[in-house]
């Protein structure tokens, strides 16, 4: 496995991983483009818990608070802001593990790695994105969700099952047109990935665990994760940070020039 190839997926899927400009998208093509080599399941697990490890650390404060009032809340069968926003994260993620499950069993792959396919999702819901941002009222939290809006941000989640997309950029658009300040639609869409992550983790180690793989380069896998850690973990600050200040306006075009550039290139 070469190193540079590590470095390089590692580094986009950490960094594109949390930011609404897709991350399967940049997976898909980066090899094509590159011509950079499969890495494998085992790598893709790997990516995964760098992943997970960095959206878990980044909000560690907050998630003992929400998983104390979780377990009161089993125990007590009465709810509060906290535990309603857990179980409304758990009841979200239903949508994306049935159209996962679909797509996994049903003969998808090729359609999905279309690059026409990419190109038109990346103009399409740059759009979308653009039009949320631009027309919001911002004026809620993610405490103030109701269950409702919760499985409405997951319906919405499911659709990033296609490459282009953006999972967080299409939570992030759906949340801010349920009037969620921008800060609050990303903490809820970076929220919202904690069990997805884990599920695709999980789904991934379950299928390498039952095939038989060759040995695993136990230090590529580290340098994976590492690397997509630490760059995630970045992205998730800066990205809250730069929500504070500034519109989604750079993504939407980062999106629009991208999606035009891969159609321009099919043509």
């Amino acid at each position: 496995m070469d190193i540079w190839n590590i470095v390089i997926l590692a580094l986009v899927q950490g960094i594109t991983e949390f930011l609404p400009i897709s991350s399967s998208a940049h997976l898909v093509l980066l090899p094509k483009l590159l011509d950079i080599e499969d890495q494998g399941l085992a790598f893709d697990v790997a990516l995964h818990v760098g992943s997970l490890g960095a959206v878990l650390w980044y909000f560690r404060h907050d998630l003992r608070p929400l998983f104390r009032a979780w377990w009161l809340s089993m125990r007590t069968r009465q709810l509060d802001a906290e535990s309603r926003l857990v179980w409304g994260v758990g009841l979200a993620t239903f949508p994306v593990l049935l159209v996962g499950a679909v797509v996994t069993l049903g003969d998808f792959e090729g359609f999905l790695r279309s690059m026409w396919l990419i190109a038109v999702a990346n103009l399409v819901f740059a759009g979308w994105l653009w039009w949320a941002d631009y027309y919001a009222r911002q004026s809620r939290n993610e405490y103030s969700l109701s269950f409702y809006d919760m499985v409405l941000i997951g319906l919405a989640q499911a659709v990033a099952i296609v490459p282009g997309t953006s999972r967080s950029g299409i939570t992030i658009t759906v949340a801010l047109l349920l009037g969620l300040q921008r800060t609050a639609a990303a903490r809820f869409s970076f929220l919202l990935s904690i069990p997805v992550i884990i599920v695709a983790g999980a789904g991934e180690s379950a299928i390498l665990w039952t095939k038989s793989i060759p040995p695993v380069n136990w230090a590529a896998l580290g340098l994976g994760a590492l690397l997509s850690g630490i760059s995630a973990y970045i992205c998730i600050y800066l990205l809250i940070r730069l929500l504070e200040r500034m519109s989604l306006l750079p993504f939407v075009i980062y999106r629009v020039v991208l999606g035009v550039i891969l159609l321009l290139w099919l043509v």
